[in-house]
C-alpha cells in the first residue's frame, strides 16, 4: 500500500565491552554480533564485502542523512541516528515518528560506545565517512556500508532498503518520488528552464550541480542545470563571480527563510541579473537526502513555482 512519503573513530575493545555492559546489567549479555536464534536473515553485498543481516531488524542504527531518511520512510524507525548537528537533532522535516531517535554523535564523529549501548541488530554506515569504525561496528551488529555519500542517492536508497529487508519498498518510494516529478514538469513547464541552488558557507558560493541531491531533484522536476565543471557534486564560486550562479530559478539555502538578511549580498547588489531568487530551508534542501526529503522539496518547490 502507498506510503505516506508526502509527510513529511577509535576506541578500545574494552570500552565497547563497558558500554555494552552498562546498556545490558539486568540480564546476561549476548554476543551484539550474533542475529536472534532461528531469526531470518539475507545477505547484503556492500562496500566492504558481503553480510548476513536480518530480515526484519527492530534495533537499527544509521550514520547518514539518506540511510536516516529512507528508515524511516520506509516505518523502520531507528533507535540511533548519528545527525549533522546534535543540537538540531533530528531534521524536523521527518515528522513526529522520528522525534524520539536517539543520536549517537555527528555524521563525520559517530560515539562508538553510544551505538554499542543500544545494542542493534543491524548498524548502516558509510565507506567514504567510517572505514576507520568498520571492524569495530561489526563486532557491535552486522553492518552494512555504503560506498560513500556523493553517490546517486538513489541508489543508496537502494541499498539501505535492502539492508532493511525492504527492498520493494524502495521501488515503491522513488517511483511516487518521480511520479511527482512529472506532475511539477508538466503543470508548471519547467522543460527548457535552468534552475540553480547556492549554499552561502565560508565566504564562498557554493553550487550544486546535477549530481547532487537539490540539482537532481530539480532535474527530476523539468529543470536542467547551467553548464559548469562541476567538483563531482558541487563547485565553490567567489561573490565576485556570483554571475556564475544565473539561471532562470535560483535558490538560496538559509536557515531562516523569512530573514531576508540572509540572502547573499552579492546577490542583492546584482539584483537585476537574478530576477527570480527565492530563499529554502537548509534543512531539507541540503540535508534532506532520501525519499522523504525529495518529496518535501518537491512540495517547497511546487509552492515556490505557483507564486511565480
Amino acid at each position: 500500500m502507498p506510503r505516506s512519503i508526502s509527510i513529511r573513530m577509535s576506541v578500545s575493545a574494552s570500552t565497547i565491552a563497558v558500554a555494552l555492559g552498562l546498556a545490558g546489567c539486568a540480564s546476561p549479555a549476548a554476543d551484539p554480533a550474533e542475529t536472534p536464534s532461528g531469526a531470518s536473515t539475507h545477505s547484503v553485498v556492500h562496500a566492504r564485502g558481503e553480510t548476513e543481516v536480518p530480515d526484519d531488524p527492530q534495533r537499527v542504527v544509521v550514520l547518514e542523512p539518506v540511510q536516516l531518511d529512507t528508515a524511516v520512510a520506509l516505518d523502520v524507525i531507528p533507535v540511533g541516528a548519528a545527525v549533522l548537528n546534535e543540537t538540531a537533532g533530528v531534521p524536523a522535516y521527518l515528522g513526529d515518528a522520528a522525534a524520539d531517535i536517539e543520536t549517537v554523535g555527528t555524521v563525520a564523529e559517530p560515539s562508538v560506545e553510544r551505538i554499542a549501548a543500544l545494542q542493534p541488530d543491524v548498524i548502516i554506515g558509510t565507506e567514504s565517512r567510517h572505514s576507520g569504525l568498520y571492524d569495530q561496528l561489526s563486532d557491535i551488529a552486522p553492518t552494512v556500508f555504503m560506498a560513500t555519500q556523493t553517490d546517486p542517492w538513489q541508489d543508496n536508497v537502494a541499498l539501505v532498503a535492502e539492508a532493511l529487508g525492504d527492498p520493494d519498498g524502495a521501488t515503491e518510494l522513488l517511483d511516487a518520488y518521480r511520479e511527482r516529478c512529472d506532475e511539477i514538469a508538466a503543470e508548471y513547464a519547467t522543460a527548457g528552464s535552468t534552475a540553480q541552488l547556492i549554499r552561502p558557507r565560508d565566504g564562498v558560493l557554493t553550487l550544486y550541480g546535477p549530481a547532487s541531491f537539490a540539482g537532481s531533484t530539480l532535474e527530476c522536476a523539468g529543470f536542467s542545470t547551467p553548464e559548469h565543471d562541476w567538483e563531482d557534486i558541487s563547485l565553490d564560486v567567489s561573490p565576485e563571480n556570483v554571475l556564475d550562479a544565473q539561471a532562470d530559478l535560483v535558490l538560496v539555502t538559509t536557515t531562516d527563510v523569512d530573514d531576508e538578511t540572509t540572502m547573499p549580498a552579492a546577490i542583492v547588489d546584482n539584483a537585476a541579473s537574478f530576477p527570480d531568487v527565492h530563499l529554502v530551508d537548509q534543512s531539507f534542501w541540503i540535508t534532506g537526502v532520501g525519499p522523504l526529503g525529495g518529496m518535501t522539496v518537491l512540495d517547497d518547490l511546487e509552492r515556490i513555482l505557483s507564486e511565480r
